[in-house]
């Protein structure tokens, strides 16, 4: 009889263990309350990040600074998240995501604030947030919106979450994967729910979720196709099934020119594929 092969490793399960052990040593630096104060303190405009998703007379594209994945390694040698972000706003993006991650992504906070003073555009906060402590890096490094993850929750933990990024001035994109996670991200008060093609505890892509959890978001919640987009094409099928918006990171970051593969991919815009809810 043959030996089992041993379980897979669980990626997602690792970098939320390694997240929170950098929280603890982050709060000890800076105490929470410091981080309260901060975080009070920075401006906030609630709301832009959602009004960004909905425009109708575009392709809502929000453009990732990533430096590394998991997968494929270091996509960018040359980063500079501030510039890539100027020459997104420059190409049309409705949106910039920043990876912050620094143990699997080579993210940083710092990354982010220079992304903010760098343009105006409505900013993504893109990381494995775990503790209310995030929340506020966050928002003091000029973030506007937060992702939560619904397979590195609990149930219970999402919402309180949820809850507290709003009351922190933040707006909040939940993610899933697969259909048993959509129940629990409508449940948490989601606004705006991303639907991620990779499967983040085995990096496996699958092509096909965002059409089949499409079907389970309600109409009235802002949806957001992620992963493996490539062609605009990818981009009006997925808007004619029912999506506001398109999260792409790879597919620029490997480019010689980001900025001109967004531009690109967003060249000759004309009448937008009707949303399915328009019908």
């Amino acid at each position: 009889m043959m030996p089992m092969a041993p379980p897979a490793p669980d990626l997602l399960a690792a970098i939320v263990a390694a997240t929170r052990r950098i929280v603890e040593v982050r709060a000890r630096e800076i105490p929470l309350a410091e981080m309260e104060r901060r975080a009070g303190a920075a401006a906030s405009a609630p709301g832009r990040f959602k009004e960004a998703l909905l425009r109708r007379d575009r392709l809502n594209v929000i453009a990732e600074c990533k430096r590394r994945s998991p997968s494929r390694g270091v996509l960018r040698q040359n980063y500079e998240p501030a510039a890539l972000a100027a020459a997104y706003a420059q190409a049309g993006a409705a949106a910039v995501s920043v990876l912050t991650e620094p143990t699997f992504f080579d993210g940083s906070l710092e990354h982010l604030a220079a992304v903010r003073a760098a343009v105006a555009l409505p900013i993504l906060r893109k990381d494995f947030i775990v503790d209310r402590y995030q929340l506020l890096e966050a928002r003091t490094a000029g973030a506007d919106a937060v992702l939560l993850i619904v397979a590195a929750l609990s149930a219970a933990e999402l919402r309180e979450l949820h809850a507290s990024a709003i009351d922190a001035g933040l707006e909040v994109l939940v993610e899933v994967h697969q259909a048993d996670e959509v129940p629990i991200a409508v449940d948490s008060g989601a606004q705006m729910i991303g639907v991620n093609n990779r499967d983040l505890r085995t990096l496996a892509v699958d092509g096909e979720a965002s059409n089949r959890l499409i079907r389970m978001i309600p109409r009235d919640v802002v949806s957001v196709a992620e992963s493996g987009l490539k062609t605009r094409d990818d981009l009006e099928r997925l808007r004619t099934c029912g999506y506001h918006a398109f999260l792409i990171g790879e597919r620029f970051m490997t480019a010689d020119d980001p900025g001109s593969a967004l531009a690109e991919l967003l060249k000759g815009q004309g009448p937008m594929p009707r949303l399915k809810a328009d019908s």
